[in-house]
């Protein structure tokens, strides 16, 4: 496996690498991502694909009151996601745990939002994804879609080519899965190659 596989699914020493490398790596887009994002202080929200943990440490400050939850497959992940968000963990604030977004544990209708950065790439079936990511959303919540490569430029087809079971969507794909999820008013963000999407339930 090349080390560039543990962006899908980080595991062992080089996951753990990689994890550390995508909270700094990461850290403009999802900066900028998280400017669409309006919450409320007491907001429940659910970041899919958690990865390091550091969009958990920011969104917790978006919503001092509020309670952020974490879901990632990959062990290596969650590991990193409780140790840099312990604080928040010991507080009851925040939880982090191991699973599938197309298939998830938490109740229907519970969070405010839902957040996805630099992961919806490696969701198999993004359909279901999306239904699930519906389904537990409440009535008027919002999912962020926010990634580094939005499928305009041949530079995205190197990552492709290096990363097994990557799929760089256009926005207009994404478009459609979410409203096909049930999602409506759709709003499409860009900057550079950067793309970020907001939706409602």
């Amino acid at each position: 496996m090349s080390f560039f596989e543990n962006t899908r699914k980080p595991v062992g020493l080089g996951g753990k690498i990689m994890v550390a490398m995508m909270n700094l790596g990461h850290s403009p887009v999802a900066r900028w991502g998280l400017r669409f994002l309006e919450l409320t202080l007491d907001a429940k929200v659910l970041d899919c694909g958690c990865g390091g943990g550091a969009n958990i440490k920011r969104l917790l400050k978006k919503c001092p009151e509020g309670i952020v939850k974490g879901i990632d497959y990959s062990p290596v992940s969650v590991e990193k996601s409780k140790k840099v968000n312990e604080a928040a963990i010991a507080e009851g604030r925040c939880t982090v745990l191991q699973g599938s977004v197309a298939n998830m544990i938490f109740a229907g209708d519970w969070f405010d939002a839902v957040t996805a950065f630099e992961t919806v790439y490696f969701w198999p079936d993004l359909p279901q994804c999306f239904r699930e990511v519906y389904r537990v959303l409440k009535p008027g919540g919002t999912l962020l879609i926010c990634n580094e490569s939005n499928g305009d430029t041949d530079k995205d087809k190197k990552w492709t080519e290096i990363i097994g079971g990557m799929t760089i969507y256009k926005d207009a794909e994404l478009k459609t899965y979410l409203e096909q999820a049930g999602f409506h008013d759709v709003q499409i963000h860009k900057k550079k190659s950067w793309l970020c999407i907001t939706a409602w339930k």
